[in-house]
Parts: C-alpha cells; structure tokens; sequence
C-alpha cells in the first residue's frame, strides 16, 4: 500500500494532490523550482526538496533529481499531475525500473496514445470513430497538399506528438498549407522531439466533448459521464462543464460505450481521458486520448462525488474500484473556468506579483488554486493560476454562481482573463449551450478588435 506519494509537479494541481493524500493519511513530498520556493505547494506538503533553477530542464524535468529525492526520502509512489513528465513513457519506464508506483497507465499505453498517429489506428481497429485524415505521418509538405486536394479543405495540420496547440494550424488551401507545413514541423520537433506531423479533415462548428474514464487492474473499466471543453483560445481550454448541455442522452450513453470499449481494447488502467469532436448532427469522432489526470476534472467529482486521485490511487494500490457503472450517478451541474494571469484582450501572458486576493465563497463554489496573496507569477511556466469551480442543481443555477463569483474575485498586480471570462458565460450562446470549438475566435475576439 502506498504510504509516501512524490509529487513531481507544482501549482494547483500539486496541492490539490496533497490534499487528498492527507485525507487518505498518505505522507507527501513536494519538489520544487527555485522559482516556486514560495508557492502554496511547498509548505503543504509533508516535506519539501528543491530541484533546481527556474527553467523546467532544470527542476520539473529533471528526472535524475527527481528520483534522487525519492530515494531519500523513501517515497514509494510517485504522482505527475498533468504536463511535464505525465505523459512520457520512459519516465514512467524508470519508475517502473527505480521500484516506485507511477499513479497513471503503463508505458505502452501512453506511447502509443501519446502519438495521435498511432491512436487513430489504435482506435479505428476498435470501433471507435475517428475524423477523416492520414493513416501515416505525412513526409513532405507536396505529399500533404496531395492528401489535402483529396479530401478537401479546411483541413488541421497537426503534430502526431503535440499538445497544448503547438504544431497544430488550420488551413483553408494549399498555398497556406505549404506555408505552414514547415514552421508547424520546426515547432513540433523542438517542442516534443518528434517533428511527426498528420492531417485530419477539419470538422466545422465542432463541439469538444470528452469521456472521463476510471480503469482497474482487474479489467473493470467505468465512465464518470462527458465534459463540454469547446470554450478554448489557442486550441487551450478555457471553461468546462459537465455534463455537455449540446449532446443528448442517447449521444451521451454511446459516447460513453465508446470510450469504455476502446480502454478494454488497449487493456488501459487508473484515470484517462478519450476526447471527441462532435458535429452538429451529434455524430462524433476520435480526437485523442489524455493518459494522465485533465486540469478540468473537478467539474467531474462535483456531479459525481468521485474523487479521482483518491481513484487513481487506489487503483496503483492494486485494488479493484469500487463501484460499477450502474453505481455512478449524474447530480446537478458543474463549471468550471480556468484563471489566467494573462492579458483578456490579447491573450499574452501577464507575469508579476499578485498584490491581492479575495476569492469568493458561498454555497457550490470551489478553488483549486496555486496562488496567495503576494505570490509572483513567473514567466517560466503556464500562465493558469487556478480554477473557479461552480456546482448548482441546474446549469442555470450553476451559470448563476459563476456570474456572482467572477463578480466577488478580487486580483490585483497582475491582468487576469477575468473579464473575458464574464464576457463568455454572459454571451446568449453561452446560455443556450450552442458554444462551439470556433466560439472565442468569432465572437470573442471579433468584439474586442
């Protein structure tokens, strides 16, 4: 049984970790960057190591230091949160090597999930549908011009290995494909070390929706319902609910089957996350699968009441989980938005010193932040700084609670995507849940030009 957890990451998502590790009486080790010494992780958590300088090479990659710490201070189970190394199967190979429990999948599985490549075939041998696009990796940019004139435009040149948005362009015609084949190759190559790129036919008016997954040891595999993700910028979410107030049941309960089927089919365990597009005819398709914990679980535990690292661990321990599919139950609605020390207008990043924070309290309002009062925002890692969590019975009591807590949060030193964020869930759109993935760039930014 696990008895000290290693988290090798920082932020909310570290101390939401810790937080769940105290209730389940299991020890925790925080590592940190120099830049980060003073962050709210650190100090919660059982003990606390530096890893190195600010640059993420230097500390939260640093995979030889990270298993030095473990080795002092005799952690036997290691938690990677989301980025950095969660998704990186050698890293969870030398777990595996180094005698220590990787709370996620075994390396395989993220391999060849981590290559959208090979999980398109993966998946299209078990049924599940995917988007119209090359079955290979596309070698030059003249070969994928031949592909594009095939299957028409708008199409999505994307890197195999990408994440976040790099390497990922839409292209209208095949002047503006050549122009982009190369740059979006250079970015994937630097960014993941696999310049790998793929087309796929671009699905107009799409909605993001993703199945959250729970999966055993023992081959039980379980779905915890859908999320709706299609409020994004830069191909980066912004806000999530759960459920999707777009599909219907029936779309729902196959999408679930679906995602279920294909877990069974790559024999995946703990927590993961199959992610569809979804067209207006509510038919839907294969985008990726996430190995690893989504920043956007929260919306999932507040209609559930299934706490999911508490999940994840138990399910590294060996155990079986604990309910059956015919256990979990939908209650209400919950949304989620993301807090960005960026700039609401231009997206930029806004790095500095948070002066103030007041954050809003009152009945289904939760915070998984990173940040106090006096905390610097630095510009060595992702601008998100923490969620807004909002449950109520309905998704207008919910839409509700979010308008007066955006209203009550109070930030001050830095810019905050606060303002864009009341400027979405305020849009009739919005209201009506008929967002889709294009929502920010047609009638966000279209009014703040």
């Amino acid at each position: 049984m696990i008895k000290k957890l290693l988290i090798a990451n920082r932020g909310e998502i570290a101390a939401r970790i810790i937080r769940t590790c105290k209730n389940m009486n299991i020890e925790t080790v925080a590592v940190y960057s120099e830049a980060d010494k003073a962050a709210p992780f650190v100090s919660m958590a059982d003990e606390a190591y530096l890893l190195g300088p600010a640059r993420v090479q230097d500390s939260y990659l640093n995979v030889d230091k990270i298993f030095s710490i473990a080795k002092e201070t005799g952690a036997d189970a290691l938690h990677p949160g989301y980025g950095f190394l969660s998704e990186n199967p050698t890293f969870r190979e030398q777990c595996d090597t180094a005698g220590i429990i990787f709370i996620g999948p075994d390396s395989q599985v993220i391999q060849k999930m981590g290559s959208k490549i090979e999980a398109r075939r993966v998946m299209k041998e078990a049924g599940v549908p995917i988007v119209p696009g090359t079955e290979t990796a596309v070698a030059s940019p003249d070969e994928a011009v031949q592909f594009a004139e095939h299957i028409g435009y708008p199409i999505l040149l994307k890197a195999s290995s990408g994440g976040g948005g790099i390497g990922m362009q839409t292209v209208y015609s095949a002047e503006e494909l050549i122009k982009a084949f190369d740059g979006n190759q250079k970015r994937a190559q630097t960014f993941f070390g696999d310049g790998s790129m793929f087309l796929e036919k671009k699905i107009e008016a799409a909605h993001h929706v993703e199945i959250q997954l729970l999966a055993d040891e023992h081959g039980h595999v379980v779905h915890l319902f859908d999320r709706e993700c299609s409020i994004q910028r830069r191909n980066q979410k912004v806000i999530e609910e759960a459920s999707s107030p777009f599909i219907s049941d029936e779309t729902r309960q196959a999408m679930g089957k679906a995602a279920v089927k294909a877990a069974q089919a790559i024999g995946y365990t703990n927590a993961g996350t199959i992610e569809f597009l979804v067209d207006d005819n509510e038919q839907f398709y294969f985008l990726e699968m996430n190995t690893r914990i989504q920043v956007e679980h929260p919306v999932t535990e507040e209609i559930t009441g299934i706490d999911i690292v508490e999940a994840q661990i138990h399910i590294a321990n060996g155990e079986k989980l604990a309910f059956e599919q015919t256990d979990i139950k939908k209650t209400g609605h919950a949304i989620e938005a993301r807090i960005y020390a960026e700039d609401p207008v231009t997206f930029f990043p806004s790095p500095g010193t948070i002066t103030k924070l007041e954050l809003p309290e009152g009945i289904g309002v939760r915070h998984d932040i990173g940040v106090v009062s006096g905390s610097q925002v630095t510009p060595f890692y992702d601008p998100m700084i923490g969620k807004l969590i909002v449950s109520g019975d309905t998704r207008d009591e919910a839409i509700s609670r979010l308008e007066k807590a955006l209203d009550a949060y109070q930030i001050e030193g830095i810019k905050t995507n606060i303002p864009m964020l009341k400027d979405v869930i305020e849009h009739p759109l919005f209201k009506a849940g008929q967002t889709t993935t294009a929502f920010v760039e047609l009638f966000y930014q279209s009014i703040k030009k």
